[in-house]
Order: C-alpha cells, then sequence, then structure tokens
C-alpha cells in the first residue's frame, strides 16, 4: 500500500512552539478527516546541543552545551503537502539547524 499520508515531528523551543505549529496548519499540515484541522499533539522535553565553530546559534554559545525547554509538535501532513509544510516549519523555527523527522503511514 502507498501512503498518501506523513508524520511529521519537530523539535521546537518553547518559546517558538506556538509560531511553528501555527505555520505548520496553514502550510496544510494537521487535516484528519473532512472535518478536522489544526490537529497536533506536543510533548515537553529537555533538547540539549553544543554549537560548534561557524555556528550562529539562536541560543546557547559556540563550544558550550546548552540545555532548552522543548516541545516535540507532532502532525500528519498529505505527502502532497511536505515540501510546503517543511519550508513554513523552517522559516517559523528559530533554530539555524531545524531537528525534524518525517515518517510516512500506512494507508489502512
Amino acid at each position: 500500500m502507498r501512503s498518501q499520508k506523513c508524520k511529521l515531528i519537530v523539535f521546537v523551543p518553547q518559546t517558538h512552539v506556538e509560531q511553528v505549529r501555527i505555520a505548520v496548519c496553514k502550510a496544510g499540515a494537521g487535516k484528519i478527516g473532512k472535518k478536522y484541522d489544526n490537529c497536533t499533539f506536543m510533548s515537553p522535553g529537555i533538547g540539549t546541543f553544543r554549537p560548534l565553530k561557524g555556528a550562529k546559534p539562536a541560543l546557547g554559545r559556540v563550544g558550550k552545551i546548552e540545555r532548552v525547554g522543548e516541545a516535540r509538535l507532532e502532525t500528519i501532513v498529505l505527502k502532497k503537502d511536505l515540501k510546503k509544510v517543511i519550508a513554513a516549519m523552517k522559516k517559523a523555527h528559530p533554530y539555524e539547524e531545524v531537528a525534524y523527522e518525517v515518517y510516512a503511514l500506512l494507508d489502512a
């Protein structure tokens, strides 16, 4: 079975989670069935990273490990909308390198 839907998961600092959520939904993510849109799931956590030489981090300092309160934001995206949703997500996200995952979903 070919999948027509994907699961998009992105890790976002708590300070920007709502603007990223709005951006991906406006770009077409978060539709479930014909009667629901703006469907997302968020769970809190702590993200860690160390910016390396040449990085321009939105948070933290080069060479130092940073810990940030982040949300794991999940939503459904139709495969045909994936590129524009990812572009909107990256534009709304404050990080220079965005940590995200995309999984194909089985049609059932």
